[in-house]
């Protein structure tokens, strides 16, 4: 008898702070690339071997092009529906950095908004969700 583990794909999210000195400039989202398409939180999938934080860094990096220093875990996001494409796991961390954002990656466009302008609305995935337990968790 083989085992064949059927789990559901692991990913890493970071609600990125961006910050000018000690100015707080808002938060940094994404518009996808790809469907489904939308605002996001920028992301990405865990590759085999590697250890979700190395991957949280590695994906702001790819999306975004800024540096992310990660500061805690939100929280673990598990919904089997929260993904249309598959049965996907998120870790979202919360993150501080500084400079430029720039697209890259899957991301087509990359844009700051302050916590009150976030067109929730437009979230994909569980997006609105996550954002708006930061807010209820950290202000």
């Amino acid at each position: 008898m083989s085992f064949e583990p059927r789990t559901p794909y692991l990913a890493t999210d970071v609600i990125i702070r961006l910050w000018e000195g000690e100015k707080f400039k808002g938060i940094v989202l994404i518009e996808r690339k790809y469907p489904p398409v939308g605002l996001a939180i920028p992301g990405g999938f865990v590759e085999v071997g590697e250890k979700v934080e190395d991957a949280a860094i590695r994906e702001m990096k790819e999306e975004t092009g800024l540096d992310v220093k990660l500061s805690g875990l939100l929280g673990i996001y598990s919904d089997p529906s929260r993904d249309p494409r598959a049965h996907v796991v998120s870790v979202v961390w919360i993150g501080d950095a500084t400079g430029e954002p720039k697209a890259g990656s899957d991301a087509k466009e990359v844009k700051v908004f302050k916590l009150e302008d976030i067109p929730l609305d437009k979230l994909v995935f569980d997006h609105k969700k996550i954002i708006l337990d930061f807010m209820r968790r950290c202000l």
